[in-house]
């Protein structure tokens, strides 16, 4: 492929980005920048956590989002005494009155199933985040002594993290496996906020949906131009080395003169980011320069992304988890001031 050719297809792609985009604006009113992000998780092709409070449209966010990829959508419901196996299939006396199997969500569709939509994902048991874990990173499941593979599955989950009860934490191998975690706010602007309660079309979330041009990103497609998308935006080796520094900053930040206020710098880190989970940063930063008409990343790329790839990934110790709320954001701010962008 020439490079004419190369440079037409991204730009037909980024006017797809820009479509898909805007039809979901459609349906979701006052969360642009959350749909921006989510725009650059599925051409990064990993998958996203969302957190919020109850009823702030995660979950029409995420229909949405499935109808504009379009493929196969499934979701399933985390509670207390959900199992692994209720993932693969589902048991049931059929009309003659005998036992019958059929698969479960995340087998129904085989390679169709593009969205996995994982609703109070921590209700479920560490069982369950195990088995989740392997089909998000090896996007493959073994079942009836044969083996499955999902390659154009993209995970969402969403955390409620406003009960606590009957809830199980999802261990740090299983967040890291995520590219994004996503928090989806009320929109502050009070016009959208009396639209949101006032206008009777956002009343029916299923009408909103079917607003949303269908397929308008073609789900079989979207490997091999993330691929590209990776091959073809640089970066440069100075920019290599400003996301070198920021990694050293999430493991040690004192050393990069970090200070938060009635904190002990020295016993607030357990772990930093990992490697698997600064190469999805530059996977998101690399999309993201796309999606911003470059062909190189630059600082404000990876500044732009940060936080939600990131932030997840540093693990407080036990005496400042409990704070995690009020300490990992002025942390973030703190390592994108201190660390010095080229």
């Amino acid at each position: 492929m020439t490079t004419d050719n190369i440079d037409c297809q991204l730009a037909d792609w980024k006017s797809c980005a820009n479509n898909f985009e805007n039809e979901l604006k459609k349906a979701i009113f006052g969360l642009d920048r959350s749909i921006h992000l989510i725009t650059t998780a599925i051409f990064s092709r990993g998958h996203v956590m969302l957190e919020g409070d109850v009823g702030v449209g995660k979950t029409t966010l995420l229909r949405a989002v499935a109808r504009g990829i379009g493929g196969a959508y499934q979701r399933i419901e985390g509670t207390i005494d959900l199992m692994p196996n209720d993932l693969i299939y589902h048991t049931y006396i059929n009309q003659q009155g005998k036992p019958q199997v059929d698969p479960g969500p995340v087998l129904k569709h085989g390679e169709q199933l593009s969205t996995f939509f994982f609703n109070e994902v921590n209700r479920a048991r560490p069982q369950v985040h195990s088995l989740l874990l392997r089909i998000m990173a090896e996007r493959s499941l073994t079942a009836f002594n044969r083996e499955y593979h999902f390659p154009h599955l993209q995970v969402f989950a969403d955390r409620n993290r406003v009960e606590k009860e009957e809830t199980f934490e999802m261990p740090s191998a299983a967040r890291d496996r995520f590219l994004m975690e996503i928090n989806i706010e009320t929109p502050n602007d009070a016009n959208i906020r009396r639209s949101l309660i006032f206008d009777t079309k956002f009343h029916n979330t299923a009408s909103l949906v079917d607003q949303v041009a269908p397929g308008n990103l073609p789900f079989e497609e979207l490997n091999s131009i993330s691929h590209l998308i990776q091959t073809q935006v640089v970066t440069s080796e100075t920019l290599q080395s400003y996301a070198l520094d920021l990694w050293e900053a999430t493991r040690n930040p004192k050393e990069f003169g970090i200070k938060l206020d009635n904190v002990d710098m020295d016993n607030l880190i357990m772990a930093g980011a990992s490697a698997r989970g600064m190469s999805m940063l530059l996977r998101a930063a690399r999309v993201t320069a796309w999606l911003n008409d470059r062909t190189a990343v630059v600082p404000e790329d990876i500044q732009e992304i940060f936080y939600e790839t990131i932030a997840h990934r540093i693990f407080l110790t036990p005496t400042w988890e409990m704070r995690r709320q009020q300490l990992i954001e002025p942390l973030i701010t703190g390592i994108l001031q201190a660390v010095s962008s080229p």
